[in-house]
């Protein structure tokens, strides 16, 4: 189990192709966004801060390593939560990072949430706005320290 604060930590992302539609989410939402720590990956990041007046840390653009540190950022448990607006329908050249964004949010089963219904529902849970137990999961039980030094290669 892992504590997540109160005041989560939040990571927006959006491809090109969402960015409006992030911005028209968090315009929505920006009363509730104040009370968290908000990251974002670069012009996304810089949009938000700008359309908000919050502030927003922000990490490389997604292309250039910007997904990589959030995904980084989520296995050090620096990341309570993502909200990542993803295009399934636009090829991204840097798709493998998104992937392997998406893989890491599960494994350390951080909520995630791929399109504006989601966002909706998570950031309006109860469990938002308090500390949350959060169940670390299957997968960090498969490569706890217990289980490496007498696993057989």
């Amino acid at each position: 189990m892992e504590t997540m604060p109160r005041r989560k930590r939040i990571a927006l992302i959006a491809h090109d192709n969402c960015k409006l539609e992030m911005l028209e989410w968090a315009r929505f939402n920006k009363g509730t966004l104040a009370a968290h720590e908000l990251h974002a990956t670069g012009t996304t990041g810089t949009l938000l801060a700008e359309e908000l007046g919050l502030d927003v840390h922000r990490f490389l653009s997604g292309p250039l390593g910007g997904d990589q540190q959030v995904g980084a950022a989520i296995a050090e448990s620096r990341i309570d939560f993502l909200v990542f607006f993803w295009d399934p329908l636009e090829p991204q050249p840097h798709d493998v990072d998104v992937k392997a964004l998406l893989r890491i949010a599960v494994v350390c089963n951080v909520p995630t949430a791929c399109n504006r219904a989601t966002a909706d529902f998570i950031l309006s849970s109860p469990l938002t706005d308090r500390e949350y137990e959060r169940p670390t999961g299957a997968y960090s039980e498969a490569v706890s320290p217990d289980m490496a030094a007498t696993s057989v290669l």
